[in-house]
C-alpha cells in the first residue's frame, strides 16, 4: 500500500478520541493548546481528531487556528457561552470516547491517558480532580463553595465537578442536551441515568494567557442549574409527590387553623374580626390546593417531555439473548 492510500485510510478512519475544547478570546493559548493536545493523544497511540468550538471571540483566537491541523473548528456566530460550546463540539464529534477540556492551557492534555486508564476500570465517565488548583483565591473559594452546595444537593460523590478536562463514553450523550451552566453538571446527570462515574487526580496550572471568564453571574447561573439537577434527580419521575405533598401541608395546617378559629368562635365566644388567622388559613388552603395541582400539571408536563423524545426515564446498558 502506498502513502496516499495510507494517508486516506487514516482520514477516513473513525477516530478513537474526540478532544472538544471551547475556545472564547483564547489568543496566545489556541495554537499552543493544539500541539500539546496533539502530541498526547499521539503519544497514546490513539486515532483522534481535535474539535475548537470558538464561542464568539473577539480577539485573534480564530486567526491562531488557521492553519493548525488535524482540525475541526465549529465558530459560534456570538457568544452563547461554554455550556452551548461544550453542546456543539459534542455534538459533531464522532470518536469512541469524548474528551472535553477547556482552553486556557489550566489543563494539561498529558493528563488524558490518566482519565482513559481509570475508564478501564469500569467507568462511563471519568472527571478530572484538579487537587492542587493554581487559580486565584477568590475563584477557589467560589469553586469549594460551590462543590460544598453540591454535595448537599446532588450528592454526585466526586470532589471537582468544576473540572472540565473529563473523558465520556460517547453512548453517554445519546438523550443529553445542555443549556444553562450545566456542563460542570454532566457527571451528575449521567449518574442520575444510570451510569458509572468515577475520578482521578489531575495536574492544573496557572494561566498565562487571557483573562479568567468566571464571575459571580456565572456561579449564580451554576447555582440555579444546580437546584434544577437536584429537582430531576429527586422528583422529575414523580413531581407529584413533590408539589403534591407540600399541597397536602399547606393545605392541612390551613383546615387546622380554620378549625381553631370556629372552636374558638363556638366555644368561648371569641371575636375574629380583628384577627388575621381566618385569612392565613384560607390562604394556606388556596396555596395547598395550586400546588396540588401544580403537581399535577407537572406530572403532564414530565410524561409529554419523555414521549417527544422518544425516550423513557431509565436508560438499558444491554440486551442478552440466549
Amino acid at each position: 500500500m502506498d502513502n496516499n492510500n495510507k494517508i486516506a485510510n487514516r482520514a477516513n478512519e473513525k477516530p478513537y478520541l474526540s478532544v472538544v475544547v471551547p475556545l472564547y478570546n483564547e489568543e496566545g493559548n489556541a495554537k499552543e493548546l493544539h500541539k500539546r493536545i496533539k502530541d498526547a493523544c499521539q503519544a497514546l497511540g490513539k486515532s483522534f481528531e481535535i474539535i475548537f468550538v470558538d464561542d464568539g471571540s473577539t480577539d485573534g483566537t480564530v486567526k491562531d487556528c488557521a492553519g493548525l491541523t488535524p482540525l475541526k473548528l465549529v465558530r459560534f456566530r456570538k457568544n452563547f457561552g461554554q455550556t452551548a460550546a461544550f453542546d456543539a463540539g459534542i455534538k459533531v464529534a464522532t470518536g469512541e470516547i469524548v474528551i472535553t477540556m477547556d482552553g486556557d492551557l489550566q489543563n494539561d492534555p498529558a493528563d488524558i491517558g490518566l482519565l482513559l486508564e481509570e475508564m478501564d476500570k469500569g467507568y462511563d465517565v471519568v472527571s478530572g480532580w484538579r487537587w492542587q488548583r493554581k487559580d486565584t483565591f477568590m475563584k477557589k473559594f467560589f469553586s469549594r463553595t460551590a462543590n460544598l452546595l453540591r454535595k448537599v444537593l446532588i450528592k454526585d460523590r466526586i470532589h471537582d465537578s468544576g473540572c472540565s478536562l473529563k473523558a465520556y463514553k460517547r453512548e453517554c450523550f445519546q438523550n443529553v442536551d445542555l443549556f444553562g451552566e450545566m456542563h460542570r453538571f454532566i457527571p451528575a446527570i449521567l449518574e442520575l441515568q444510570g451510569y458509572r462515574v468515577g475520578e482521578v487526580k489531575v495536574s492544573h496550572h496557572p494561566r498565562v494567557h487571557g483573562q479568567t471568564k468566571y464571575n459571580w453571574k456565572r456561579g449564580l447561573k451554576g447555582f440555579v442549574d444546580m437546584v434544577e439537577i437536584w429537582f430531576w434527580q429527586k422528583y422529575s419521575n414523580r413531581p407529584l409527590h413533590l408539589f403534591g405533598g407540600g399541597g397536602i401541608i399547606f393545605s392541612f395546617l390551613g383546615v387546622a387553623i380554620l378549625i381553631w378559629m370556629a372552636i374558638e368562635k363556638i366555644f368561648f365566644g371569641a371575636s375574629l374580626s380583628e384577627k388575621i388567622w381566618p385569612m392565613v388559613g384560607t390562604f394556606l388552603i388556596l396555596v395547598g390546593i395550586q400546588l396540588f395541582v401544580f403537581g399535577l400539571l407537572a406530572g403532564i408536563l414530565i410524561k409529554t417531555y419523555y414521549k417527544n423524545r422518544q425516550t423513557m426515564n431509565y436508560t438499558i446498558k444491554e440486551i442478552r439473548e440466549s
